[in-house]
């Protein structure tokens, strides 16, 4: 009777999720959350803001398709090549040696933000090492020069930057070579979607990583300040404390993906 019932139970969940796919029955926000816990293959449409999220305020910095809202930094539009669009990701390829192909550069949104949440998925190849800098000043930007906080995004098991600096400062998700995050930190894995959100909020900024913030700490404060001295930016005035910035994608000269870029002023 027990196994019958089982049965039936999971008839009737399989059958919903069907409806609910091709729009028969339930809110839109609900199938698609539906389809998606469903299917263990498949994946929600990228690039796409739910109902909920425009009237939060958030704002697509990549549609998918173009390079619109990004320039390659030192330059005034997006490279012509080593950034890839394909299938709705945004790809950093690696430079082929012996000058065959030059590497494309880090690039930077054209526009500057100073109390916003950014978000981003991310997928990085075995021992790759990349970053999210934000706070990246107009005049570097125009120098080519990506000085800025960086949001690390690293394979910690593979690439050797895991180890160095100090208490794991250089790990993913960490604020690089300043404040490691928290070692709680879920991780999805190499070759897997993986998300990651920055807030800035006055002075207070927040490293998120699927969903559960990892570090936190106050721009310009005492204890930021006694970490610049002790870092790789000692020799860098004002380091960190720009009203506003862009912010900047790194091209580590590894292969990274990118998708779901998106941005919500405060």
């Amino acid at each position: 009777m027990m196994s019958i019932t089982v049965r039936l139970v999971s008839f009737i969940v399989v059958l919903f999720v069907l409806l609910c796919c091709v729009g028969l029955v339930g809110a839109e926000s609900a199938c698609k959350s539906a389809c998606c816990a469903s299917a263990a293959k498949a994946e929600c449409a990228p690039n796409e803001l739910t109902k909920e999220q425009i009237k939060d305020g958030w704002v697509l910095l990549f549609d998918g398709k173009t390079g619109k809202g990004w320039v390659g930094i030192g330059k005034d539009k997006f490279p012509e090549a080593g950034w890839e669009i394909k299938d709705g990701v945004l790809t950093v390829n690696p430079a082929v040696k012996d000058g065959e192909k030059p590497r494309a550069g880090d690039i930077v949104t054209a526009a500057m933000y100073a109390n916003y949440e950014f978000q981003l998925d991310f997928k990085i190849s075995e021992g790759a090492n990349s970053g999210i800098k934000y706070f990246v000043r107009e005049e570097d930007a125009k120098r080519g020069r990506g000085l800025g906080l960086e949001y690390q995004i690293l394979d910690d098991n593979k690439h050797p930057d895991a180890k160095q600096g100090k208490e794991n400062n250089r790990t993913v998700s960490s604020l690089y070579d300043l404040i490691a995050a928290d070692k709680g930190k879920k991780f999805n894995g190499v070759g897997e979607w993986n998300t990651a959100k920055i807030v800035s909020k006055g002075k207070h900024i927040e490293h998120w990583l699927n969903g559960k913030k990892v570090l936190e700490y106050e721009r310009g404060s005492k204890a930021f300040m006694e970490l610049i001295v002790v870092s790789k930016y000692n020799d860098k005035k004002d380091f960190g404390l720009a009203e506003k910035g862009h912010i900047l994608l790194q091209d580590h000269n590894d292969l990274v993906s990118f998708r779901n870029i998106m941005v919500k002023k405060l």
